[in-house]
């Protein structure tokens, strides 16, 4: 900051020589920055417009495109600025000790802010999910709707709209269903122990091998899963594409149920063996 003052006197010192004895020179310049100004700012504009087709021709991310104009147009008129500011003859030495301080200051009160940015562009860069996947993240899941730079918008199932910083989502463990294109179903069946296995399996594997959404690459899987205290819980593992995983889980768990009691397999209650012992009469 002393450095930053100790150059203020010398600017005080150029304004007062110059607006005292105002002549044809400074007017001349004057019209110069003028000039300068207002072909940078066309050029800077013609530049971001240029840049941008360039980018929409190599099908660049939109947020990346959009980032990479702006930013390019701020830089441009940035210079431009400094061009007609030392066509003046100004010194530019306090003028960018002053900026340069309060950009610090600037950006140090904006460090969330920028972070948000920051994370807006790597998510851009990265590319871990599209504008459509089915995302979770943070314990919240939805379709990604729209990706901006500072943040992005999800809509969840039942159509609530989350704004998530896109920090949170370059900092946290995220999981996209939709990516890989197929999903599997995980669904768990309970058979009494009185029923026959093999049989409850060969009804099972038919079930799915009759339904066209069950994909047969990779292939579906059915197995005893587990010994259970009231049941044997059979596992049935079909992959399937990620716009059918749910309308074939509804279907899969009915159609199950129903061919179980067309069938006569028991789907047990929980229970339990009480053994009561009496004890003999003294």
């Amino acid at each position: 900051m002393s450095s930053i003052a100790s150059q203020i006197p010398q600017l005080e010192g150029w304004l007062g020589q110059n607006l005292g004895s105002i002549g044809w020179d400074l007017a001349v310049r004057i019209l110069g920055s003028l000039a300068i100004l207002v072909f940078g700012i066309w050029a800077a504009r013609w530049a971001a417009r240029s840049l941008r087709r360039a980018l929409d021709k190599v099908n660049a991310q939109p947020i990346v495109a959009s980032f990479a104009t702006n930013l390019a147009k701020a830089v441009f008129i940035i210079l431009v600025l400094i061009a007609a500011v030392a066509n003046l003859g100004i010194p530019l030495t306090p003028i960018l000790a002053v900026l340069g301080a309060a950009g610090l200051a600037v950006g140090l009160a904006l460090q969330s802010t920028l972070s948000h940015l920051a994370s807006g562009v790597l998510l851009a860069i990265l590319r871990p999910f599209n504008v459509g996947d089915f995302i979770e993240i943070n314990g919240f899941t939805g379709t990604v709707e729209a990706m901006h730079i500072f943040q992005t918008r999800l809509v969840t199932p039942d159509n609530r709209v989350i704004i998530m910083p896109n920090s949170i989502l370059t900092n946290s463990p995220l999981v996209n269903y939709t990516q890989k294109g197929i999903r599997r179903v995980d669904l768990v069946f309970g058979v009494s122990y009185g029923d026959d296995l093999a049989r409850v399996k060969a009804l099972l594997e038919g079930i799915l091998a009759a339904d066209p959404r069950v994909l047969k690459d990779p292939a579906p899987a059915v197995g005893v899963l587990t010994l259970a205290d009231s049941s044997i819980n059979f596992a049935v593992r079909p992959w399937t594409s990620v716009n059918d995983y749910w309308p074939l889980t509804f279907d899969l768990n009915q159609r199950i149920k129903e061919r179980f009691d067309a069938e006569g397999i028991t789907i047990p209650f929980p229970q339990r063996v009480v053994h009561t012992v009496a004890q003999a009469a003294d």
